[in-house]
């Protein structure tokens, strides 16, 4: 059976009378609209399995326009293909609109020529949200003003292409073209190679050499940072792979501070210069003293910087105005006015309620028409309202024309797509292209991003069912060998800062700190509760056998560890749970099997409980995508299949046992992965030291926990081994004990686990590893109050005798081993509170701006 797309809506741009596949399909054809549903639904499980190997995610919004936490982002199978002369027609407009809008940017905020002679409207501009009077005589370095241009196109049914809609305020969907352009090159790398569609990876090379050019005159090595909104934004993936493939920072407002006139990002005990913004927020929002009080994503007093030209800001700052789609009825006089050409690219018929015959069209032609809202492009479709609200709405278009643009409703394109069953069928399909300035022109991506869209979408908001590859030919007389750009596999290049430590901000470093407790988290929450697990198997229906004792003390010291994770770090009373773990670990909480297999089953899986295995598994994730541009590609296959076993478990109610081991050695051998991607493909640099204390302080405090409830009391000697054995498992011990010691002691145990500064796992090479670690910060000072804090832990350690481990008191507890483990748990604590107020705190209630006697508080007041 084949899925030679059905018979409708595009077919005969796709099939000659014969049935045979049309140019530019043939090779598409006989790779992907023949297969069998099997092997598409096949080729749509790998896709998927590298969209997640990749991270690739995407973050809907909620009414309240707040990303609802990242979903995985969807791609069609079947790649959108367009010949070399089609694409040789679209490029040709693109390149022109982006000149001219380039043009009319220039003007709005220069000489506004077109205003004083009426070419366009002033209440068109000026009742716009896009324009930003205290942008106006902001300009960008050079001979361009538009830096990044977006463009949705589509296509009607005699194969001519026309305009939909402008992005010009922060274009979104580059990122996200290349990553789609990754995944579907792997994907059907036979398909890929034969068709050999044109290079992303100019694209990428010449907006990173423009951002670089857009630096202020004079300066030299430019640091070009990447501003996102991160958690506020749908798009937080497209913006940090784009950071990534350009090789510059990502940074949130929290990251930068104007200071003396300047652009300032925080560093570790430094502040580094900043030449160029690449802007990823909206602009009315890029500064909450001149423009939105109260925004939270912008940077204070960087209109005032502009103005003195100390930094670049792309897209500038009012670019948004180009978006106003009462603007787009105007291009093609603005075309002959400005350029002296005719519009290449017609947009699709529009038609603005401020001029009176315009009105009348819209009110006649009413149900035939998507309005649009000037203020801020909100599409509505009359024909799909009922009655009432079709009335009211035409009464508001008739007592605000100046606020409604109607357009009309074009038709769509449609190309083959990949069905959730299998089946290809013709779908409505988007386009998004990009355009970059440079010093000659505009440059466009060879490419872009498809979209396939929901039926109906074209009438409205354009909203997209998945993604699609968009692949450009190349001429017929020239292939991709002949022009020396074609790649079997496209490899996108990723470029490096000069200077790592740049990436160090306060809030990244916060953030590598997060990952390496959370990765140490997860690997030692596996390792316990497998160790854990195998007692449980041994005696929980046996508890008449010799050891069994250690069950209850063993369950009870799993959820003391998760209950430990559960109370803040720097708690002062955190240091004395571990005795009190030690003294009440005794409850038996087999009475009821179920219910102690639900319990373990809940803090596997759960991702919402603190101190499961699976939180601790999305607190590296969640850390790991807000720095992504830091970290190797490799992490994100680790964490999809370690996130891919936990939801199987977790999906799976019918369970012996047997699941849960399955989902716990997952994460194990995940975290071991990730462990061996750190330390073999990561630099060392600050981020990835703090990174490694985060991570020695979590071992070491679990360490300090599991020994105080195995060693800190007398039991009998079935029970006491039992304990000691699993001890050993869980710190991955085991071995080497057994290889130097012939029976199972206290003081033996602690030696190797406590004291023995050769074991990677004991607490001395927790500690020494954290001295070596502090003393790598930049403000490192050999006294720093949490290098005082590892000098003390490391001579208090030295003070203690292993064999004083076997000394028991008349109530049956090993004080010695209570008091060192609640002293270092406490001082753990402490060093977890100074490294978070300190290196790794954000500045609060002062934000200062130029000069350095001046200062804007959160308040509103200044003071001198």
């Amino acid at each position: 059976m084949t899925t030679t797309p059905h018979r409708g809506p595009g077919y005969d741009e796709l099939f000659g009378a014969d049935g045979s596949v049309r140019m530019p399909w043939t090779e598409v054809g006989a790779g992907l609209l023949g297969a069998d549903t099997d092997s598409v639904r096949r080729l749509q499980s790998r896709i998927r399995l590298l969209v997640d190997n990749h991270g690739i995610t995407y973050n809907p919004l909620d009414g309240s326009e707040a990303a609802t936490g990242p979903s995985r982002w969807e791609i069609d199978a079947v790649p959108l293909l367009l010949a070399a002369d089609e694409w040789e027609q679209l490029e040709a407009g693109f390149v022109q609109r982006s000149q001219l809008l380039d043009a009319v940017l220039a003007d709005l905020y220069g000489p506004m020529t077109l205003l004083r002679g009426g070419v366009v409207p002033a209440r068109l501009v000026f009742a716009h949200p896009g324009y930003l009077r205290p942008a106006h005589g902001i300009t960008i370095p050079g001979r361009h003003q538009l830096f990044l241009h977006g463009l949705d196109v589509g296509r009607g049914t005699d194969g001519s292409f026309h305009a939909v809609r402008d992005h010009t305020q922060s274009p979104a969907g580059a990122g996200y073209a290349m990553a789609n352009r990754r995944v579907i090159a792997r994907a059907v790398p036979g398909i890929y190679e034969t068709v050999g569609p044109r290079p992303l990876s100019s694209f990428a090379q010449s907006m990173r050499l423009a951002a670089i050019d857009a630096a202020p005159a004079g300066t030299e090595d430019p640091l070009v940072v990447v501003l996102s909104p991160r958690t506020r934004s749908e798009a937080a993936f497209d913006q940090a792979y784009l950071a990534t493939v350009l090789g510059f920072p990502l940074v949130e407002s929290a990251d930068l501070v104007v200071r003396d006139g300047r652009v300032w990002m925080r560093s570790l005990g430094r502040l580094e210069q900043i030449d160029v913004i690449i802007r990823r927020v909206d602009a009315e929002l890029a500064d909450p003293l001149d423009l939105r009080p109260g925004s939270r994503t912008g940077v204070v007093g960087l209109v005032e910087v502009l103005r003195r030209g100390a930094v670049t800001v792309v897209n500038t700052l009012g670019s948004g105005i180009l978006e106003n789609p009462a603007l787009t009825r105007l291009l093609p006089d603005l075309a002959r006015h400005l350029l002296d050409e005719d519009l290449l690219l017609p947009s699709v018929p529009t038609f603005w309620g401020g001029d009176r015959s315009e009105l009348s069209h819209i009110l006649a032609n009413f149900s035939s028409m998507v309005l649009r809202a000037v203020r801020d492009g909100r599409p509505v479709v009359p024909s799909e309202l009922d009655e009432a609200p079709r009335a009211e709405l035409r009464d508001q278009v008739r007592a605000q024309p100046d606020h409604w643009v109607g357009q009309m409703i074009p038709d769509p394109s449609y190309a083959p797509s990949a069905g959730a069953g299998g089946e290809v069928a013709l779908a409505p399909v988007g386009v998004r292209l990009f355009s970059v300035a440079q010093q000659v022109g505009y440059v466009p991506m060879a490419g872009g991003l498809g979209t396939t869209l929901v039926p109906g979408a074209e009438r409205g908001d354009r909203r997209h069912a998945g993604a699609k590859d968009v692949w450009i030919r190349f001429a017929p007389r020239l292939g991709p060998t002949e022009a020396g750009e074609g790649t079997i596999i496209e490899s996108l290049p990723t470029y490096t800062a000069t200077t790592s430590d740049l990436l160090a901000s306060p809030r990244a470093l916060s953030e590598l700190f997060s990952m390496g407790r959370f990765a140490e988290r997860a690997e030692g929450s596996a390792r316990l509760m497998i160790a854990v697990g195998e007692k449980y198997r041994d005696y929980r229906l046996r508890p008449w056998l010799a050891g069994a004792g250690c069950l209850p003390i063993l369950l009870g010291t799993v959820l003391t560890v998760a209950e430990l994770r559960d109370a803040p770090a720097d708690d002062p009373e955190r240091g004395g749970s571990v005795s009190t773990a030690a003294h009440t670990a005794g409850a038996d909480p087999t009475a009821d099997i179920q219910q102690v297999h639900a319990e373990l089953r809940s803090l596997t899986v759960d991702p919402d409980r603190e101190g499961s295995l699976a939180r601790a598994v999305r607190g590296v994730e969640e850390a790991a995508r807000a720095v992504r541009g830091q970290l190797s590609n490799d992490i994100w296959a680790v964490l999809s299949t370690v996130e891919r076993a936990l939801s199987e478990v977790s999906d799976d109610a019918i369970d012996d046992g047997s699941r849960l081991f399955e989902a716990q050695s997952a994460v194990l051998g995940g975290m071991l992965a990730l462990s061996g991607v750190s330390a073999e493909s990561l630099v060392r640099d600050t981020g990835w030291h703090v990174m490694d204390i985060g991570k020695r302080i979590e071992r070491a405090s679990t360490l300090t926990t599991l020994v105080a409830s195995a060693l800190g009391r007398k039991r009998d000697s079935a029970t006491e081994r039992a304990l000691i054995e699993t001890l050993l498992l869980a710190t991955e011990s085991s071995v080497v004990y057994r290889r130097r010691n012939r029976s199972i002691r206290p003081a033996a145990v602690a030696e190797l686990l406590l004291f023995n500064q050769g074991n990677p796992r004991s607490l001395a090479f927790q500690l020494e590893a954290l001295r070596t670690d502090l003393a790598a910060l930049p403000d490192a000072s050999g006294s720093s109050p949490a290098q005082r804090l590892v000098e003390d832990m490391l001579n208090t350690v030295r003070r203690v005798d292993p064999a004083r481990f076997e000394r028991i008191d008349d109530t049956g507890v090993r004080t010695d081993v209570i008091e060192l483990t609640t002293e270092i748990s406490g001082l753990l604590g402490e060093l977890f509170g100074v490294m978070s107020k300190g290196p790794l705190s954000m500045p609060g209630g002062t934000q200062p701006l130029w000069g350095s006697a001046t200062v804007w508080t959160a308040a509103g007041g200044v003071s001198a």
